[in-house]
């Protein structure tokens, strides 16, 4: 790995050693925030997988009483008292903040079973099939919420492991490494000065010792 093209000098040790730190506590920050990503992320997959689980067997379940409603009365006539029934349900989104990233919040309002379709040309099936798909309602906008926050989790986790491997593989050997270059550069020219300090200091010993020549 390539050193950085600086002079190895006292202040250009000191500059480094001080950028090193920084760097070395952005990255322990960064580490810190993969870890809680990741925990977030895991543990939304989890909720997630149970989830969408109970919202398979919730849908079967309503789809299986809609079959039976159809073959006790007929498509068509599901299809004209379905025209009859008004929307009462919704779904309300919020957000809120997680690590610097914005997750979006689903909540489902309205009433939580629809009413009855009405006493004539329909069937219980039908009521039930009604009641089973709203009661879904709640579910799905959990689900909704979960796969949002666990996209954006996941690109942040990219997005973080990405500048954690470059600062741990890339920016703080490069800086270690030229730390280590400038320190062992400066020792060496100390011993070099102390050697060439030794050497005058034994030659203007060895001429104030001689005795002066008539």
């Amino acid at each position: 790995m390539s050193r950085i093209d600086i002079a190895p000098t006292r202040s250009s040790l000191l500059t480094l050693t001080r950028q090193l730190g920084f760097a070395q506590e952005g990255f322990e920050l960064l580490d810190q925030k993969r870890q809680i990503l990741v925990i977030e992320l895991m543990g939304r997959l989890e909720r997630a997988v149970v989830l969408e689980r109970r919202v398979v067997r919730g849908l079967e379940e309503a789809h299986a009483a809609l079959t039976e409603a159809e073959l006790d009365v007929g498509c068509a006539a599901l299809d004209a008292v379905a025209i009859g029934v008004s929307e009462s349900g919704g779904v309300r989104q919020g957000q809120r903040r997680l690590m610097g990233m914005g997750l979006s919040e689903l909540a489902a309002e309205g009433r939580g079973a629809p009413a009855a379709l009405g006493p004539t040309d329909t069937t219980v099936n039908a009521d039930i099939a009604a009641s089973r798909f709203a009661a879904l309602l709640p579910l799905l906008a959990e689900l909704g919420e979960l796969d949002d926050a666990i996209r954006r989790l996941a690109t942040e986790l990219r997005k973080t492991q990405r500048r954690c491997n470059a600062l741990s593989k890339t920016f703080l050997p490069r800086y270690r490494e030229t730390i280590s270059y400038i320190q062992s550069t400066l020792e060496e020219r100390e011993r070099e000065s102390f050697v060439m300090f030794k050497l005058i200091r034994d030659r203007l010993s060895r001429s104030g010792g001689e005795k002066p020549r008539r």
